[in-house]
């Protein structure tokens, strides 16, 4: 059957993603230069959709199309810097989530809903991984206007500076109450803060001590969370000498976000979380590896300058981060939704994706989610195949919105072959053994009513293993 299918319309290059030598990829000269393609490592329609589900979430036709047009370094320049006005998309939605901000579920629809149209949606792919990093969770909060304005301080500094976000951080009335943290009085130092603060969201466990965790307590003494207001009670700080990480003096809790950003460990502990959401999650990467990472983040800590060298490298377009990681449920979902260029109900999916394991504004612990294998397991599975089901048909819950027939015709992919071919392309980038090729274009029949006979082949493609990673 395989030699019979027509191609469809786009360029035929080769989809392959060649691998680079051993000795190259352990080398940090070569891993962080851009990439440059040569006949060696060409540039094609699988490493233009590797670009899309690593710095976005998904790719439509004409984003693919486009793409192997202008190739990797200026894409990714657009990525970083959208020629639209982003600032003023993203205050247009913050006033529809100020009107509807009466729970965090009606919130979780309007970040989805963002998501599918944003014009910059590597600052919703960061936005997301701060979610992850700075974890706080609804649960705990009774004002869903204080989530809403947390999660704003997350896009504000998603791609900017990590110093300020965690100076946010440290002053976010939602992180403080969720981490039972709102009281912080001189006679009792509250370290329900200081904790997470040394490490989870910086050094790491082993590069501090108790009393680290202590002092840190102390200098955050004064700050309080009132009536969802975060206030500053002079007579309630104390103004001690405090002894941390080595250091003493009259420290406050700014003085101490600068003194763990002095600190080796916390850039590496951040370069390590950022390779392995945007390069690869199977291993941890050698420390040599991302020395000079490390050593560029820890001046400026400019998430901006390192997540442009990770993208823009021979590494991120090298096999040894190609389908490196496994999608999270939203990836998944928004994969589908973005290349089939709909608009779904954002409620419904919001909810959808909870049953997943992944409920926006509520991550399960203060260290966020896991993510990794522990997205994918028999129940996860049957619910990512039950949702790309819902997604794809033409009833309920999602009303047909997505048609993959459509969207094939569209680029002129008019026959039942050439349509699932397209199908293919369009989610895989024809990353597939020509044999498993073959199996899947078998496995439906494509006769009878074409568009409902590609909904149940494009639902295939969607639940291949292949899909399901980044």
């Amino acid at each position: 059957m395989g030699s019979q299918i027509e191609k469809p319309h786009g360029p035929g290059q080769s989809t392959k993603v060649q691998e680079a030598t051993i000795d190259k990829l352990d080398d940090p000269d070569w891993a962080w230069a851009a990439y440059k393609p040569d006949t060696q490592r060409p540039w094609n329609l699988a490493l233009a959709g590797h670009l899309y589900r690593r710095a976005a979430f998904g790719a439509n036709w004409e984003q693919l199309q486009q793409t192997l047009s202008n190739g990797p370094q200026q894409t990714i320049d657009k990525l970083l810097k959208p020629e639209a006005d982003v600032a003023a998309f993203n205050r247009d939605f913050d006033e529809h989530e100020t009107a509807a901000a009466g729970s965090a579920t009606t919130l979780r629809a309007w970040w989805l809903r963002r998501i599918i149209e944003t014009p910059h949606p590597l600052l919703e792919k960061m936005t997301l991984f701060w979610h992850s990093h700075f974890a706080v969770s609804a649960a705990q909060i009774k004002e869903a206007r204080l989530m809403q304005r947390y999660v704003q301080l997350l896009r504000s500094q998603a791609l900017g500076s990590f110093g300020a976000l965690l100076q946010g951080i440290s002053q976010d009335p939602a992180m403080l109450l969720w981490l039972g943290a709102e009281v912080n009085r001189k006679a009792k130092p509250n370290d329900s803060f200081a904790k997470p603060l040394l490490e989870v969201f910086t050094l790491g466990p082993g590069h501090y001590t108790d009393k680290d965790v202590q002092e840190v307590a102390r200098a955050f003494t004064g700050w309080f969370v009132l009536r969802g207001q975060l206030r500053y009670i002079p007579r309630e700080h104390d103004d001690g000498i405090k002894h941390i990480l080595g250091r003493q003096g009259n420290f406050t809790g700014e003085d101490v976000v600068k003194l763990l950003l002095e600190q080796k460990a916390t850039a590496q502990r951040l370069i390590c979380k950022l390779y392995s959401w945007l390069i690869s999650e199977v291993e941890q990467p050698d420390t040599k590896l991302i020395a000079p990472l490390v050593e560029a983040f820890a001046k400026d800590y400019d998430l901006s300058k390192v997540v442009a060298t990770m993208l823009r490298s021979n590494l991120f377009f090298s096999k040894a981060a190609y389908r490196q990681r496994i999608k999270c449920p939203v990836e998944f979902a928004l994969g589908i939704i973005k290349g089939l260029e709909g608009l779904v109900s954002t409620t419904e999916l919001g909810q959808a994706l909870a049953h997943l394991g992944q409920n926006l504004y509520y991550p399960p612990t203060v260290k966020g989610w896991t993510g990794g294998r522990y997205w994918i397991n028999d129940a996860t599975l049957v619910g990512r195949h039950n949702l790309s089901m819902e997604l794809l048909q033409k009833e309920k819950p999602y009303g047909g919105k997505l048609n993959p027939w459509a969207i094939a015709n569209k680029q002129g992919n008019t026959t039942p072959q050439s349509a699932a071919r397209f199908i293919v392309e369009l989610f895989l980038q024809s990353g597939l053994d020509s044999d498993i090729m073959d199996t899947v274009l078998k496995s439906e029949d494509l006769g009878g009513n074409p568009e409902l006979a590609l909904r149940r082949f494009t639902q295939a493609v969607v639940t291949l293993p292949e899909f399901n990673l980044a």
